[in-house]
């Protein structure tokens, strides 16, 4: 059985500045970003990559980010 959303279409985003209004709208309300995330993409059709780079980045820095931040704290105090 085919999902009945394929059959209805959605309205595009694809303004810069309407889809960063609607992300700020949805996420209001929402409890997540995966919540704004699922409220987008059922409702409208958008670039995912532009919604990625209006929504904060959840996942944390790697490892090795930190580790070099602290070695390079640790060899300015040592000069």
């Amino acid at each position: 059985m085919l999902n009945a959303d394929l059959v209805t279409p959605r309205p595009s985003l694809t303004h810069p500045g309407l889809l960063a209004r609607v992300v700020e709208r949805l996420g209001q309300g929402a409890s997540s970003s995966a919540d704004v995330w699922r409220q987008l993409t059922e409702n409208y059709a958008v670039d995912l990559d532009a919604v990625a780079a209006l929504l904060p980045c959840a996942e944390p820095e790697p490892l090795w980010l930190t580790a070099r931040a602290q070695f390079r704290q640790r060899g300015s105090r040592a000069r």
